[in-house]
């Protein structure tokens, strides 16, 4: 047999597999009887169900990775931004310490220049998991002198934030962050381990990084040193939205397609809102556009979409020919900007 054919077994159980979640998934159509409070949740109907082939052993390597953090670390804590990331591994979180709460609090790192949709989703689901959050601000940064906001019109705070949340590590003595971030999205964070070591000033270094053989992780540090762990690490953004969809998942409804003013940019669409205005000749327009991250107003752009159910996401996601990140201007300020923002601890 040539080694690139399939068994006409492995072929007929993979289309098998694809049918069944198109069945569990839907189109979209029904009509929802439910949704958490706050406008910023999505109002589907998506019903939970089993989990199947590869995204079992994604879920169960997680779920690992979250256990051996309870297990290793005395003062963990989940970093929490409110995007479909992030959510997941909130939910994991749940799964993996069910019947007992998630045995850490949320960690928002608050820039002050967030999606509502996104602050109303946060407040609803911390509710709705039965957890601690912990909010620091960049502002709050600012305010004490130890950040300095950029002078230009629509200033970012992505990268003053590493600051803010360097200060959250020190202040409430984490030893441990768990974040979101996969390996598929950028370059740099394709480098990271699961447990990602950080220096006395929470910089990454990676050549400085320990190696992890098989589902072995070391976790020993020095006082002042912490740990970022990423358990979804080896998760693709297909995954993902095949995850959210068999598990029933809320998302902010910023993920589907809707109606907005934006202002197209440097090439990318901004929502035009409280942190973004339009500049002196830049028209704005009404679209029909979607995330596919979440960030910073000032720095997440949108792109045009139709796709208002996940099976249409799952659709998109599949045939896209940008990177998930591509709109994202934050990476576009250098070729290496997500790695010189982790090598002087970002997320």
């Amino acid at each position: 047999m040539d080694e690139t054919t399939l068994p006409a077994g492995v072929e007929a159980a993979e289309a098998a597999e694809t049918t069944g979640l198109r069945d569990r998934i839907g189109d979209g159509s029904r009509e929802a009887d439910f949704s958490p409070a706050g406008e910023g949740a999505s109002t589907q109907v998506r019903h939970a169900a089993p989990l199947t082939g590869h995204l079992r052993q994604l879920e169960a390597e997680a779920i690992y990775v979250l256990r051996e953090v309870a297990a290793q670390f005395e003062r963990p804590c989940l970093l929490f931004s409110g995007g479909k990331d992030s959510i997941v591994c909130a939910h994991l979180a749940r799964k993996a310490f069910t019947p007992g709460r998630i045995p850490f609090p949320l960690l928002h790192i608050d820039t002050g220049h967030n999606f509502p949709e996104t602050l109303a989703f946060r407040d609803e689901l911390v509710k709705k998991l039965g957890v601690r959050l912990l909010v620091r601000s960049v502002q709050d940064s600012i305010d004490a002198g130890r950040v300095q906001e950029e002078p230009d019109g629509d200033p970012s705070r992505n990268r003053l934030q590493t600051v803010t949340l360097l200060d959250a590590v020190a202040e409430l003595r984490i030893d441990a962050a768990v974040g979101g971030a996969r390996r598929d999205e950028e370059k740099a964070r394709a480098k990271e381990r699961f447990f990602s070591h950080r220096d006395g000033f929470g910089q990454w270094d990676p050549k400085n990084q320990r190696p992890e053989l098989w589902n072995l992780f070391n976790g020993r540090k020095l006082n002042n040193e912490h740990f970022r762990v990423f358990p979804i690490s080896n998760w693709t953004e297909l995954d993902i939205w095949q995850y959210i969809a068999e598990q029933a998942i809320d998302l902010p409804s910023l993920y589907f397609a809707h109606e907005r003013d934006v202002v197209n940019r440097d090439g990318i669409l901004l929502a035009v809102g409280a942190y973004v205005e339009p500049r002196a000749g830049e028209a704005v327009s009404r679209e029909r556009v979607r995330f596919r991250t979440i960030g910073d107003m000032t720095c997440t752009g949108a792109f045009r979409s139709s796709a208002s159910s996940l099976a249409e996401i799952i659709d998109e996601v599949a045939t896209a020919r940008i990177t998930e990140r591509g709109d994202r201007a934050d990476d576009r300020r250098s070729e290496a900007a997500m790695e010189d923002r982790k090598r002087l601890g970002y997320f």
